[in-house]
């Protein structure tokens, strides 16, 4: 293909960038057609599957991210510099909460989960999980949140439709 001699460029982009870069910024600084850079980006991936690489090209959060292969987990654990940060089971509620129902109230998730969450929403806020989305047409006109892209490439996903749908967690009578 005309165009293989820009694999080295775009994997140098994607590492350069660190997080995911959409297709459309790639094909603007490359000066090539959208098409162009998702047919290498496949190429590339394909490559290196098949050379046993320990890196791969996800498509996260509308864009493209170079990656550590998820099987070499355990070798980079040992490596001792990556710190996993787990959030406590109710970071993680709320986290689910606005990811359904964003945007979302302050309040609105209180009442769901029946208990305070100001701090939990800080820790949300500072973590760059979720973010304000503006304000609620209402009485006192509370902050609304919604979940970031920070949120969609920490759990892999490319956009909020691919999360599950909620009914199939409602329990039926």
């Amino acid at each position: 293909m005309f165009y293989n001699h820009l694999k080295g460029h775009i994997e140098a982009l994607l590492f350069a960038c660190g997080k995911p870069t959409p297709a459309g910024r790639l094909a603007e600084i490359l000066e090539v057609t959208e098409q162009h850079i998702e047919l290498l980006i496949a190429q590339m991936n394909e490559e290196m599957a098949g050379n046993s690489r320990g890196l791969v090209i996800s498509q996260v959060a509308g864009g493209y991210q170079l990656c550590t292969r998820p099987e070499l987990a355990t070798v980079l654990e040992r490596l001792g510099q990556v710190q996993e940060t787990r959030l406590s089971m109710a970071a993680m509620e709320t986290l689910a909460i606005i990811a359904f129902k964003q945007p979302i109230t302050k309040q609105e998730i209180e009442s769901i989960r029946g208990v305070k969450v100001d701090s939990v929403v800080n820790l949300l806020v500072d973590r760059q999980l979720i973010k304000e989305m503006g304000r609620k047409e209402a009485i006192g006109r509370p902050i609304l949140y919604g979940t970031t892209e920070e949120f969609l490439s920490c759990f892999g996903l490319g956009s909020l439709d691919e999360l599950p749908d909620l009914a199939q967690f409602i329990p039926t009578e």
